[in-house]
């Protein structure tokens, strides 16, 4: 063994590693991200849901209820409150997914109180979400003991207020009288079908990887790309042919996983056609959007070292982001905002809508919506920055 060959393919691998800055900066970078992404991704306090309030009394002892409905949205900030003049409404765009629960104060809410008739206000929750549930339910708790309130003692005859502070000052209350009572709109909800869609939307991703980077970059480094530069094709046609089959690859794997996930989770009435076909629909889109995206990153990139030093990066960044593990209620503003331009938010999301809560068009159009923009955008930026060339 001779010392000096060892250093020698020391000194050219070293080379050959500090010429490539994004293999350096991935190396280091990835650590850090998954440290301040994973640190403040789970557990945080869940602020700024929506909630509605239907007031059908407009009492004094209702206007009790908004100021104490006012009192959390100041501070602890845990939800904003939309108003909805009927039930019907709230209730329709709480099965779409657009709020997370309806406070319902009805008509002869302030009666009831002054005469102590056991008054009641319904509080009505999307329980697909456990986490938020329980914030919110903690927070509604403490909304009816406000609203209760501590009870002052009567004074005994020949007894003075200075002496009875003790009494006062203790933890006696009277039994409440206001209840507000939860309604769950759907059945308990196992994690494991909470869990499900970013499972469909991981497989998907993993496939546009696979199919949309590694691929086409090894495809680059063995010569095959260049025997696509040598036919009459169109830098449109590559593109969109090479998306194309890469889409197709993760459709069948989204497909594949939601079928055989659902099964494992104990999805109810899977198998309806029209269930199936927003199904289809929303694994269609994103497979456009997740190879669209990969492909966009790869387009440029020679190095097969590239793609799979970065992944690592992408799936920390993107996957937990998403709200598929823990709610973006309970994320810092700073990591909202990454969940806000994040692909898998809104993959998750709609399938979240249609698995959980079969909610139809009204709970996915805007996912897809958002979803085909992105994939059109980056398609287009795909076929601008592809050369074709060596």
């Amino acid at each position: 063994m001779k010392f000096y060959r060892v250093f020698a393919l020391i000194e050219r691998d070293m080379r050959k590693f500090f010429r490539n800055p994004a293999l350096m900066m991935a190396s280091m970078i990835f650590p850090l991200v998954q440290l301040v992404v994973l640190g403040y991704a789970f557990g945080g306090k869940i602020t700024n849901v929506q909630v509605a309030l239907v007031d059908k009394d407009t009492g004094t002892q209702a206007l009790d209820v908004r100021q104490g409905l006012n009192a959390i949205v100041e501070n602890p900030k845990t939800f904003r409150l939309v108003e909805y003049a009927d039930l019907p409404d709230a209730m329709t765009d709480l099965r779409a997914g657009f709020l997370k629960a309806v406070l319902y104060v009805p008509p002869d809410y302030s009666q009831r109180v002054l005469n102590n008739e056991n008054p009641r206000i319904a509080f009505i929750e999307d329980n697909t979400d456990t986490f938020t549930a329980s914030g919110l339910g903690e927070r509604i708790q403490q909304l009816q003991s406000s609203l209760n309130g501590p009870v002052l003692p009567r004074l005994q005859s020949g007894e003075s207020p200075t002496s009875n502070m003790a009494t006062l000052f203790s933890a006696n209350r009277l039994p409440a009288t206001i209840q507000i009572q939860t309604v769950e709109v759907y059945p308990y909800i196992e994690y494991i079908k909470y869990l499900l869609a970013g499972s469909i939307s991981l497989s998907i991703f993993v496939t546009a990887m696979i199919g949309g980077g590694i691929t086409f970059i090894d495809d680059k480094a063995r010569g095959l790309h260049e025997g696509y530069l040598s036919t009459p094709l169109t830098r449109v046609d590559l593109v969109l042919g090479l998306i194309g089959s890469g889409a197709i690859k993760g459709l069948m794997a989204g497909l594949i996983i939601t079928v055989i996930g659902g099964l494992i989770a104990g999805i109810a009435h899977l198998w309806e056609p029209v269930r199936l076909f927003y199904l289809l629909l929303v694994l269609t889109v994103t497979s456009l959007a997740m190879l669209s995206f990969m492909f966009l990153l790869m387009v440029r990139v020679n190095d097969p070292l590239v793609p799979r030093a970065i992944f690592g990066v992408l799936n920390t960044l993107l996957f937990f982001p998403s709200g598929a593990i823990y709610p973006t209620a309970g994320f810092p503003v700073w990591l909202r905002w990454i969940s806000t331009v994040d692909p898998f938010t809104y993959v998750v999301e709609a399938l979240k809508n249609l698995l959980l809560k079969d909610t139809g068009f009204s709970g996915i159009y805007r996912d897809v919506a958002i979803l085909t923009g992105f994939s059109v955008v980056l398609i287009t930026g795909c076929i601008l920055l592809f050369k074709r060339q060596i």
